[in-house]
C-alpha cells in the first residue's frame, strides 16, 4: 500500500519539487576585488551546489548609493570604511557582520613602455599631461590618491591634468592604452596587467588605511547562506586567493583560523 502512494505522489508532485531549493545570493563588491572573487565564487559554490553568487562589480561609493536605493543585495564588499560607516550608520548592516578582510597599497603607474616617471614628483614635470584619477567621491582609490597627492604637496601643481575615471579598472584602462601618461591605482590592479608599471609606491602615512570591509545586509533575505559565504570569504582558501592577487590580510584577520 505504502508503495502505491509513493507511485502516486511521484506522479502528481514534478521532480523538481522534490531539488534543493536554490538560494542567490548578491554580493556588491569593489571592481579591485573581481580577479579574486570571481576565481573564489566557483570554488564555494562546487562546495554549496544549492548557492549560486552572484557578484556586482563597481565603484564602492556608486554600490553603496544602490544599496541606499534599495539594490536587492545580501553581501557588501567595500574597498573602504568611508563607504561602510556610511550603511551602517543609516541601519542597514546586519549587526555584528562587518569584517575587516584585506588591506591593499596605493601605487603609482605609467605605460610599460614608459619610463619619463621614477616617483611621485615626477608627476609634475611638463611633459607628464594626464594624471588618471579614480573619482574621489565614488571611488575609494581616487580618495586615496588625492590623500596621497596633498600629503607629497603635489595636488595644486597636478590637479589641472587630471582625469577621473569611474572606478580604478577604468584607470587601469587609461594607463594601458596610452590615454594616460601614469595613474594611481591599488598594487592589485596593477599586479594584473603586462601593459603597465609601478613606478612608486605611495607612502603609508601619506593617505588614509586601505581597509576592505564586509558586511550582510538588513534587507538580506538569505542571511543564514549570506553568514556562511562571507564566513568563507576569511577562511584559509580564500586568502590564499586573496594574498595570489596581491592583497595583504587585515591583522585581525590573518590572526584568525
Amino acid at each position: 500500500m505504502l508503495g502505491v502512494v509513493l507511485l502516486l505522489l511521484a506522479c502528481v508532485i514534478p521532480p523538481q519539487a522534490f531539488a534543493q531549493k536554490q538560494v542567490s545570493l548578491t554580493v556588491s563588491a569593489a571592481i579591485s576585488l573581481k580577479n579574486s572573487l570571481d576565481a573564489i565564487g566557483p570554488i564555494y559554490e562546487r562546495s554549496h551546489p544549492g548557492v549560486k553568487i552572484v557578484f556586482n562589480y563597481g565603484g564602492s561609493g556608486t554600490l553603496q548609493h544602490q544599496i541606499e536605493q534599495g539594490a536587492p543585495v545580501d553581501i557588501f564588499f567595500s574597498a573602504a570604511e568611508q563607504q561602510m560607516d556610511r550603511l551602517e550608520s543609516e541601519s542597514l548592516l546586519e549587526s555584528g557582520t562587518r569584517r575587516n578582510l584585506v588591506t591593499n597599497t596605493l601605487v603609482l603607474i605609467t605605460p610599460a613602455s614608459s619610463s619619463a616617471i621614477a616617483n611621485f614628483q615626477d608627476l609634475a614635470k611638463p611633459e607628464i599631461k594626464i594624471i588618471a584619477v579614480g573619482e574621489p567621491a565614488t571611488v575609494p582609490a581616487g580618495q586615496y590618491a588625492r590623500e596621497a597627492l596633498e600629503h607629497l604637496g603635489l595636488w595644486n601643481a597636478v590637479q589641472k591634468k587630471i582625469v577621473y575615471a569611474k572606478d580604478v579598472r577604468a584607470v587601469l584602462a587609461y594607463v594601458e592604452t596610452g590615454n594616460a601618461d601614469a595613474g594611481l591605482v591599488y598594487r592589485t590592479d596593477a599586479g594584473i596587467s603586462s601593459r603597465v608599471r609601478v613606478a612608486a609606491t605611495a607612502p603609508e602615512d601619506s593617505h588614509d588605511p586601505i581597509v576592505y570591509p564586509a558586511a550582510i545586509l538588513k534587507g538580506s533575505k538569505n542571511v543564514s547562506a549570506a553568514r556562511e559565504f562571507l564566513e568563507f570569504l576569511g577562511n584559509r582558501q580564500s586568502r590564499e586567493i586573496f594574498v595570489k592577487y596581491g592583497f595583504t590580510m587585515s591583522e585581525k584577520q590573518a590572526q584568525s583560523n
